[in-house]
């Protein structure tokens, strides 16, 4: 069994992913130890908990738990990630499940992977929708062929964020958000890819604008002649996360649960023959960390990554050159 240690206590470590390692403590569905979680951030802390143990720095932490036999969640921000991973490396941690994109830009990628290579690093970058119902699901329209060849894939992802934004939380623009979900499952759907066009927007709250903050587009072209439309925006009264295919002969339209207040997705497939509607539980970032516990075990390694996770952060980064976004302007009164 595998030991937890979590890095970084902001939204994705105390309010995604805690909440899913305690849920599979509970089911013993992964090779999860059920030794208390190790915690560490040095801004913040939490409250003590019986399944909680606060670390006050990565050597205390390896002395919580044996960093031989423990996964680290490094949930800080994609601009803080390789200096947490190298003190990690030094202090024999080596299962690392790394929080999307895998990196900010291309220069911190490179970094990183650098980093991976001397020390031997396992590095994993979330990506539940690879392990969702719903993929599960599409991909079986895609391979069954009963709708023909796949011509198009569009994604909508939508939500307001203006609290986070404002409060600063270190992702550099709209491109880091949103878009590495939509990006990662196009290659695992279509194939490799290059992008043809990209846009971004600015957020306005009140007198203050945040630069390529609002939201962003980009059109992807994969090797198979699938087309790609991912469009994010931040600035959204309603939450959506919506992926359309368009096939030769029929369209299948899924919807990603829309936050973690609700597990269900749903799937309609339109052909000739008529529409199937259907919904379904669909946890999947539970189902991405069973996943991964496995691959960190031994006991199912996920072969493409990080390559998957590294040609993803290219696509972006080659997304905001190509919609000209700025670096490091912060917010702008």
């Amino acid at each position: 069994m595998l030991g937890t240690l979590v890095v970084g206590l902001g939204r994705a470590g105390t309010g995604l992913h805690l909440p899913v390692l305690r849920k599979l403590r509970r089911e013993s569905t992964a090779p999860l130890s059920r030794a208390p979680v190790v915690v560490f951030d040095p801004h913040r802390t939490l409250a003590p908990a019986p399944d909680v143990v606060v670390a006050h720095s990565p050597a205390h932490a390896a002395t919580l738990t044996d960093p031989a036999r423990t996964v680290v969640h490094l949930c800080t921000p994609p601009t803080a990630r390789l200096g947490p991973l190298a003190e990690l490396a030094d202090h024999g941690f080596r299962r690392v499940l790394v929080e999307k994109p895998l990196a900010a830009d291309e220069p911190g990628l490179r970094e990183i992977l650098r980093l991976r290579e001397a020390a031997g690093l396992d590095l994993v970058p979330v990506g539940q929708w690879r392990c969702s119902e719903l993929t599960r699901r599409v991909l079986g329209v895609l391979r069954g062929r009963r709708l023909g060849g796949l011509r198009s894939i569009s994604f909508v992802q939508s939500k307001p964020r203006f609290a986070r934004t404002a409060a600063g939380d270190d992702h550099p623009s709209a491109f880091d958000i949103e878009a590495p979900h939509s990006v990662g499952l196009a290659l695992l759907l279509a194939g490799p890819a290059l992008v043809t066009e990209a846009g971004c927007g600015d957020m306005l709250i009140g007198d203050t604008v945040y630069p390529d903050l609002g939201g962003a587009w980009l059109r992807l072209r994969h090797g198979s002649g699938v087309l790609t439309r991912v469009h994010t925006d931040l600035t959204s009264p309603v939450r959506e996360r919506r992926i359309t295919l368009e096939f030769d002969a029929g369209t299948a339209v899924g919807h990603f649960a829309a936050s973690d207040a609700d597990e269900f997705a749903q799937l309609r497939v339109r052909s000739q023959a008529g529409e199937v509607h259907s919904v379904f539980r669909d946890d999947s970032l539970k189902a991405f960390f069973v996943r991964a516990y496995r691959h960190f075990a031994g006991e199912e390694p996920l072969a493409d990554e990080p390559a998957t996770g590294a040609a993803v952060v290219e696509l972006i980064a080659e997304a905001k050159r190509q919609a000209g976004v700025r670096t490091g302007a912060g917010a702008l009164r």
